[in-house]
């Protein structure tokens, strides 16, 4: 951020009223030599793998989040007497198994010898591994953010009664919850970005046809 040149953050700010993304402008900026990542020309790749790690094994972290939302869900759903609701029950339940699932699969990631390769970043011979868990916690995410919705019925709907649209507005945390769950298969790589990667680099089909530039 000191590097010579003008580098300006502007804070996004999103539904949950927070601003957790940035617009970052670089102009005139130059980074030191010393400061390369991965040597000139390998920007790109250094970013993959980054994102390998962020769809992957760093989700092992990520998961003590999910669990504590997921506990969340289910005190609220206690409180509200959702819970005497089978369907409520039965999803509840399927939550915590795919979280687990989640747990197991990440490990599997992490013990496989190409899940960390010896420039200490995650490489291409994982497979489809990262993309496999991204397109399993992005959808977990999302479903357990509208499970916070549904058992606190109606008045989940609902917003502080001081609200005003001129001024921050708060929320509690199922609803911070829901409202930032619909980001997840997008940010990280979309899920059809995921698929993609899936179908071509793990089982070989054909390249998505790409039309004139």
């Amino acid at each position: 951020m000191d590097q010579p040149g003008r580098i300006e953050v502007r804070p996004i700010r999103q539904m949950t009223g927070t601003s957790e993304f940035n617009e970052v402008f670089f102009d005139g900026a130059r980074a030191r030599a010393a400061h390369v990542v991965g040597g000139v020309g390998n920007g790109w790749r250094v970013a993959m793998g980054l994102l390998g790690f962020e769809r992957g094994v760093s989700t092992l972290v990520q998961q003590i989040g999910f669990a504590e939302e997921l506990a969340g869900v289910v005190r609220q759903a206690v409180a509200s007497g959702a819970v005497g609701d089978p369907v409520v029950r039965d999803r509840l339940v399927r939550q915590w198994a795919e979280l687990r699932v989640m747990r197991w699969n990440a490990l599997r990631t992490l013990g496989s010898p190409g899940a960390v390769g010896a420039s200490g970043g995650a490489q291409g011979d994982s497979g489809g591994a990262p993309s496999v868990a991204k397109l399993l916690w992005g959808r977990w995410h999302q479903r357990l953010g509208e499970l916070g919705m549904a058992v606190r019925g109606a008045v989940a709907a609902v917003g502080p009664a001081d609200w005003r649209a001129d001024a921050p507005y708060e929320l509690d945390a199922l609803q911070r919850l829901f409202l930032f769950t619909r980001a997840d298969t997008i940010y990280g790589g979309s899920d059809e970005i995921q698929r993609n990667i899936i179908a071509e680099r793990v089982l070989g089909l054909p390249r998505e046809a790409r039309g004139p530039r």
